[in-house]
């Protein structure tokens, strides 16, 4: 698809009410083959995980790096010295009115906050979008960003690299295969423990000379500078930039599930762990999902468990697995047995005398990266985590659990195809938010 031209981009995003006039001008998997052409790419963000998808991105050999944008000019050095010919921008509004017409695809891997609105930027300007996990801050962003997508054709990729690696696709496979029989019940876990039930400190820093503080709260309420309270890693914790361990991990821990057992929408989920206060995420986290059940599960609905940070798992169920148990991962309860998909590592069945000489499915690898590549250059190649089929509805199910725990032991049932919850209507007014005035984006505001 071709890319909108700059003028017409430029009268979009004015009507939108961006103003850019103003704006400063500032020039772990199986290698991909190169492809036989290359794609115009630009990068929203540069430190972190944005700079370890990138280096992915461009290590599948069929991308150039045209441009790149990044608010702290400290996370942004070392692409002057690794793509020396790459243009570096501050403002990614800038960038997308110097640049839309030479790119083809981009890559966004800023903190949750700003994720929909330079994605949604980016699909409507035509260009294929590596969108980092979650894939939006709210429930009515999340929405967006896969119905843009669709509407717009481009090819789409969420950041949830595991859900193509061997062992999440060898567990997804096995419950395929009925190794563990139909599936009862599942339980998710993550030791992390990214929220804060402290207040918000009451003092005001000094920002780094090297970073644009208005620029990293964008779309979001701006709020005073705390040094290494939002920048560079603690937003994650916070309510308005970050969507707490649910939303950061659960967007990789319950992927296996959405993999293995098809569920998308969540019927209804109750928040059970500490409750979010007006600043940030609770610690402890604990939410019981419903789904509907179908031919993989042995109800006609499931239930799904998150037990985050010091909540874990039962005790007869860890009992099973002894010194094996994971500090991360997931719990498929059969009705023939046990199948345990540590994070990051191979999926194995229990009882173990039950499955002596049980030999894991082969699956063919991929790679996340080049997956996303080559559907952008047009070949026929369908990405496991675009947007419209599997990471906007796993991002919709964990901001469901993550809106709960505003409103904890109150359990909200979820009408997804109206985006609404119906039996506590003061949840619904926190399904989206008013961007901050002169930062609406179209498509979203």
């Amino acid at each position: 698809m071709k890319p909108i031209s700059r003028r017409r981009f430029l009268q979009s995003t004015a009507a939108a009410g961006v103003s850019l006039s103003a704006l400063p001008r500032s020039a772990a998997q199986a290698p991909a083959p190169a492809p036989a052409h290359k794609l115009n790419l630009a990068a929203f963000g540069a430190g972190g995980i944005a700079k370890f998808n990138l280096k992915a991105l461009m290590d599948t050999g069929g991308l150039n790096l045209v441009a790149a944008a990044d608010v702290d000019d400290q996370k942004s050095a070392w692409l002057k010295e690794a793509y020396p010919d790459t243009r570096i921008y501050k403002d990614w509004r800038e960038l997308m009115a110097q640049e839309a017409d030479r790119l083809d695809a981009a890559c966004v891997c800023t903190p949750d906050h700003m994720h929909a609105p330079i994605g949604v930027t980016a699909m409507k300007a035509g260009l294929h979008l590596y969108g980092q996990k979650p894939l939006a801050h709210s429930l009515y962003e999340t929405r967006r960003m896969a119905e843009i997508a669709q509407e717009t054709g481009v090819a789409t990729q969420m950041g949830i690299q595991l859900a193509s690696s061997t062992p999440e696709r060898m567990a997804v496979q096995m419950i395929h295969d009925g190794v563990v029989g139909k599936i009862k019940e599942v339980h998710l876990f993550c030791h992390k423990t990214w929220g804060d039930n402290r207040p918000k400190p009451d003092r005001v820093d000094p920002i780094p000379e090297s970073l644009d503080w208005d620029l990293w709260c964008g779309v979001a309420p701006k709020t005073s500078y705390l040094n290494r309270y939002y920048h560079p890693a603690n937003w994650r914790s916070r309510v308005d930039y970050g969507c707490g361990t649910l939303g950061d991990m659960g967007a990789h821990i319950f992927s296996p599930l959405f993999g293995a057992l098809g569920v998308r929408a969540p019927l209804s989920v109750v928040a059970l762990g500490d409750p979010a206060n007006d600043h940030s995420w609770g610690v402890n986290e604990k939410y019981t999902f419903v789904f509907s059940g179908n031919e993989r599960t042995a109800g006609d609905t499931l239930t799904v468990h998150w037990h985050g940070g010091s909540f874990l798992p039962p005790e007869d169920l860890r009992a099973v697995f002894g010194e094996r148990m994971p500090q991360q991962g997931s719990i498929f309860v059969g009705t023939d047995g046990y199948l345990l998909q540590p994070h990051q590592s191979t999926p194995m069945p229990y009882p173990r005398e039950k499955f002596t000489g049980y030999r894991h499915p082969r699956v063919e690898p991929r790679n996340h990266y080049a997956d996303f590549v080559d559907a952008a250059r047009g070949e026929d190649v369908q990405p496991i985590a675009e947007f419209a089929r599997y990471g906007g509805p796993l991002t919709e199910a964990i901001l469901l659990g993550a809106l709960s725990s505003r409103f904890p032991g109150q359990r909200l049932e979820w009408d997804a195809e109206n985006l609404k919850v119906t039996n506590f209507p003061a949840a619904n007014p926190l399904l989206r938010r008013a961007y901050r005035k002169g930062w609406e984006v179209d498509g979203l505001s």
